[in-house]
């Protein structure tokens, strides 16, 4: 009843929550896009997105979708891999950022391990610049990574507002420097906050540096200051600062799964792996661990 091909495109477009980076990400014409998700709106009878000129969002029945397309296409990669007769093997040294730790990327590794029980995967989890670099070396097959914004490597999972966090009730004195929370270089929120900090000529202090993104929320729920996170994961025990304080906009951010040019017998395996992230990256999204 339901196209795997359009319930891709339609989990591509709920991620990225936009018809021309979902058609970026696979390779589409936005026409297409457009026709796939028509076609599965048609088969379902119900409309999936309510969308205008300016924005697309998910419809009830969109959030519904999610889950039925996620097993469906799930269901369907077990039944190929079966009687494909393929099974990978061999050995993954993947990647994630800080940002996933409470994330529910652990159900998709898991999820991973089960349908390829062949595969050695190795995990390491640092900061998204230090990710790229060792990509960037051979030391890493795929990364699940922010990226800068004019850092065109990497497949889209997707595009978010960066947006400051703290404690509520945090209040910022206008008369003093801003107190930041903020990852060591080469981090890539530290650098965005500083240098929307610097275009607005607004003083700042560092009152916490940490490479765990536990001892930043630590700090952050201790009230000891701000930091710049991703809208789309902010931490539980933490809100969004409000308008009135006059922090600066920081900017954007793309969440991408890229890949080493190295070691050919891994190219399947990495293959394989992004695809179950770019599949689930809504669940990366939308909550914490289940």
């Amino acid at each position: 009843m339901y196209d795997p091909t359009h319930l891709r495109t339609f989990l591509s477009v709920a991620q990225t929550l936009s018809f021309t980076q979902a058609a970026r990400r696979l390779g589409l014409r936005q026409s297409t896009v457009s026709q796939h998700v028509r076609r599965l709106e048609d088969a379902t009878g119900r409309q999936l997105f309510a969308r205008d000129t300016h924005s697309v969002e998910l419809t009830e029945d969109g959030e519904a979708m999610l889950g039925f397309a996620r097993r469906i296409l799930e269901v369907h990669e077990q039944a190929a891999q079966f009687f494909g007769g393929t099974r990978l093997r061999g050995r993954l040294r993947f990647g994630a950022s800080e940002d996933f730790v409470l994330t529910r990327l652990p159900e998709i590794l898991q999820r991973f391990r089960r349908e390829h029980p062949e595969v050695d995967l190795e995990l390491t989890v640092e900061l998204s610049g230090i990710l790229h670099q060792r990509l960037a070396e051979g030391r890493l097959d795929l990364v699940l990574a922010k990226r800068r914004p004019e850092d065109p490597q990497g497949e889209l999972v997707w595009h978010d507002e960066l947006v400051w966090i703290g404690a509520p009730g945090l209040r910022l004195d206008p008369d003093r420097p801003v107190p930041l929370i903020v990852y060591p270089p080469p981090g890539i929120t530290r650098e965005l906050a500083l240098r929307a900090l610097q275009r607005q000529g607004r003083p700042w202090r560092i009152v916490c540096t940490s490479g765990s993104l536990n001892g930043l929320l630590a700090a952050a729920r201790a009230g000891l200051g701000v930091m710049v996170h991703s809208r789309g994961l902010v931490p539980p025990g933490l809100v969004r600062v409000p308008e009135r304080a006059g922090l600066p906009e920081p900017g954007e951010v793309d969440f991408v799964v890229a890949y080493g040019r190295g070691r050919p017998s891994a190219r399947e395996a990495a293959r394989a792996l992004a695809e179950a992230i770019l599949a689930g990256g809504d669940r990366l999204q939308r909550g914490g661990p289940s």
